[in-house]
């Protein structure tokens, strides 16, 4: 196993700016250290937002970012420019450990930390609706499976195509659509049912 990089090691940010995740990652497969810091700075934030929306947990996520990224230099010479793109490899990483987390802990946590976040509705009544149906949403988006909560979060959280989210999940764009589909009836019914409660 190689050692991970420093984190820190510089490059001067005219450089990063113009390299390609592709070409970096193909830096990384050759055990170029220099390479990784950009690389995992580019990839760090897009991670850590869709590990965050599947898992709802936010220090879970920066768990699962920083092993995702300890992966990518690990198993660097299994990545394949043939099968995809950089991204797509690293948001499959990030997706499993997002997967097998939640399979570990059986993780049932609310979408988001919305009710904490203060409002600019002035109008107290319309704030406890939104509330009210912000906890409902979060209720039934824990009750989903796992997949269909990852495939919810990449689809109408990061706008990613059906091809890149069955990359990441490691499936085909037709199954995704059908993931989708059943995740949507799915959390219709879950709110219905919680509103009929």
């Amino acid at each position: 196993m190689r050692p991970l990089p420093h984190p820190l090691l510089p490059l001067p940010p005219a450089v990063i700016a113009r390299t390609p995740l592709a070409l970096l990652m193909a830096r990384v497969v050759d055990g170029d250290a220099e390479a990784f810091d950009p690389l995992a700075r580019a990839l760090q934030a897009p991670g850590l937002r869709l590990a965050d929306r599947t898992l709802n947990d936010r220090a879970g996520a920066e768990d699962v970012v920083q092993v995702a990224l300890t992966r990518m230099w690990t198993m660097a010479a299994r990545y394949d420019p043939a099968r995809g793109s950089v991204e797509g490899w690293f948001r499959r990483i990030v997706v499993n450990l997002c997967l097998d987390r939640r399979r570990s802990l059986k993780l049932v946590a609310p979408l988001s930390e919305a009710d904490n976040v203060a409002s600019s509705a002035p109008d107290p009544f319309e704030q406890a609706v939104a509330n009210d149906r912000r906890a409902r949403l979060d209720g039934a988006m824990a009750a989903l499976a796992p997949r269909q909560r990852a495939a919810l979060a990449m689809f109408h959280g990061d706008g990613l195509s059906m091809a890149e989210i069955a990359d990441a999940l490691e499936t085909t764009p037709k199954a995704v659509e059908g993931l989708l589909g059943r995740a949507r009836i799915e959390l219709r019914k879950l709110i219905d049912m919680d509103s009929n409660s």
